[in-house]
């Protein structure tokens, strides 16, 4: 069974769609990596799958193994240069700041489709199967963390994702559920039915997200809150879980994704107490726009937000422990 030697299984749901799961699944893996973890990220959205494109792997195609699949790597376990916040360092600091970076691999229907415009017309039992064939089919291998984007709402995927992980995997390997919204009541309304699915199905909770709560100008250090703000905060706190963090929308990381553009920004940018400025995180080295992308990711003013929300995700899993 493949996922007998992964540690810990995260979910990340959402009862709306456009909220940006597959934005915060991404964030989380590269973050997680950046901690030394060997991560897989699992994508169940079977009619839309973007996490291909996300993680710049959409011409890749999955590899046939002895019963089953071996995933997309998108980059393997290696040794950087980091100082203490993430960014690249001076020639003479490098003795004294070697750090690991986790290894990162991919699982999508988007590695089987002849072209990402084709589109799956697929009734529930086939969606439910080929589910069940990405749990026991795809090969691994050790894992400290594997996360499933899914797609919104609480349809077959999901029952029948919950149904096979609770029926094969160990209680201490199904962590979780990361719940993901954004501030509007609109979203909060359908993203309250994922909570109570969550408590019916008996996965826990780990926390909520609050997506696209505010605005990082790529012109000036303002950070807007253009769709209000808060609103996943206080759902949290009405069904009494743990409330993750608020990300605001950022174009740099937008362009990293799609562009491969290393992340800059202007002078006075600050999120999470951080300064984001190109001047404060260090000048750009030679060569840095061939890097790899959780190398770029970085230089991303959204890297200190999602550092601190898996700091808090990661306690929460232990205290299961």
């Amino acid at each position: 069974m493949s996922l007998k030697d992964i540690k810990h299984i995260i979910l990340v749901l959402s009862g709306k769609g456009g909220v940006g799961k597959s934005s915060v699944t991404t964030q989380l893996a590269l973050t997680l990596a950046l901690r030394g973890h060997n991560v897989g990220v699992l994508d169940v959205d079977l009619t839309g799958p973007s996490i291909p494109r996300f993680f710049g792997i959409e011409k890749a195609k999955v590899t046939q193994a002895p019963g089953g699949w071996r995933p997309v790597a998108v980059h393997d376990s290696q040794v950087a240069q980091m100082s203490a916040s993430g960014n690249e360092l001076e020639d003479n600091d490098y003795q004294e700041n070697l750090k690991k970076i986790g290894s990162l691999r991919c699982m999508s229907l988007g590695f089987l489709l002849a072209s990402r415009n084709d589109a799956v017309v697929w009734r529930g039992p086939k969606k439910t199967a080929m589910v069940r064939q990405f749990l026991s089919d795809v090969h691994w291998g050790a894992l400290d963390y594997l996360l499933i984007d899914t797609p919104p709402g609480t349809s077959d995927e999901h029952i029948s994702l919950v149904e096979t992980l609770i029926r094969d995997t160990l209680p201490s390997q199904l962590a979780g559920a990361v719940v993901v919204t954004t501030p509007q009541a609109i979203s909060i309304s359908d993203v309250r039915k994922e909570l109570n699915f969550c408590k019916k199905t008996g996965v826990k909770i780990l926390g909520v997200v609050e997506n696209m709560a505010g605005f990082v100008c790529p012109h000036c250090a303002e950070c807007t809150n253009i769709f209000s703000k808060g609103g996943g905060e206080i759902m949290a706190k009405e069904f009494q879980v743990k409330f993750l963090g608020s990300v605001p929308i950022d174009p740099a990381f937008v362009e990293l994704i799609e562009e491969g553009t290393v992340p800059s920004y202007p002078s006075g940018t600050v999120l999470n107490g951080r300064d984001m400025s190109t001047t404060a995180s260090g000048k750009v080295r030679p060569n840095e726009d061939r890097a790899s992308l959780v190398e770029k990711y970085t230089r991303c003013s959204l890297r200190p937000v999602f550092e601190d929300m898996v700091h808090d995700l990661l306690q929460e899993i232990n205290l299961q422990a």
